[in-house]
């Protein structure tokens, strides 16, 4: 009897966002999916596992389990408590906006793809560029063609992907660029300041205008020409370029 191919799928937009139900019905056609995805939102949580409490896990419906944790537990509790096999494949996705240049720092999204790769499982992050009127449809017919391209051929070792797709019909986009990570300039002040009516001060972080820089061959320009962004990312934060100038200094 051969093996069923399991997939596990998560987000950070919470287990009842319609990006994550489109998303692991697609991906249906490959295998068994399991969900295993925060019980509510938590983006911009980054790579964070939950060490200070115990983590409840509930089942929704077959093969759906909602975590009061965050996108990473959610990864590590799958993989090592939930499904019943290994996982050949992780996807996290479908995000409710674009996770481009800097917000892969932050990103939720893109951090559980980080965790399915450190437990040594191909995993990729999807996102679609919007904030409203979502084709969530279009992103999962790619995230189907990724993923068994991914299990036909293997990503290298120790690398990820972060795919951002443009919220257009899938006639309007023009096909898919390998790129790379995008910057932000940052406009004005990231932080809000305010009152509230005791007249105590309170706080906003990211209220500063973001612009993209879009810079050849980046993840943003791409997106912003109707292409599909895909950038490979890897567990090995070392800046190589660097270490040969820190090795000429005197400490």
């Amino acid at each position: 009897m051969v093996e069923r191919l399991i997939i596990l799928v998560t987000n950070d937009d919470g287990i009842h966002s319609k990006g994550i139900i489109i998303l692991a019905k697609f991906l249906q056609e490959m295998g068994e999916v399991f969900v295993v995805a925060p019980d509510r939102e938590k983006s911009a949580v980054a790579h964070s596992l939950t060490l200070h409490r115990p983590l409840r896990v509930e089942k929704i419906k077959k093969n759906f389990y909602a975590v009061d944790g965050t996108p990473a537990d959610c990864v590590h509790l799958g993989v090592n408590a939930i499904l019943p096999n290994r996982p050949r494949l992780i996807v996290s996705g479908i995000n409710k906006g674009g996770n481009l240049g800097d917000d892969i720092i932050y990103s939720g999204t893109v951090s559980a793809a980080f965790e399915g790769t450190l437990l040594g499982i191909p995993s990729f992050a999807i996102s679609l560029v919007s904030r409203s009127h979502f084709k969530f449809d279009v992103a999962a017919q790619f995230a189907l063609r990724m993923a068994r391209s991914i299990i036909q051929r293997e990503l290298p070792p120790k690398t990820f992907l972060n795919i951002n797709v443009p919220n257009l019909e899938e006639r309007d986009i023009k096909s898919y660029k390998i790129t790379q990570q995008g910057r932000f300039i940052h406009g004005g002040d990231g932080v809000i300041e305010k009152v509230d009516p005791r007249g105590r001060k309170y706080y906003w972080i990211g209220g500063g205008q973001l612009i993209f820089n879009r810079g050849r061959n980046t993840d943003a320009e791409a997106v912003s020409k109707s292409f599909i962004s895909i950038t490979p990312l890897t567990l090995d934060l070392t800046n190589y370029s660097s270490m040969r100038e820190l090795k000429k200094w005197r400490i």
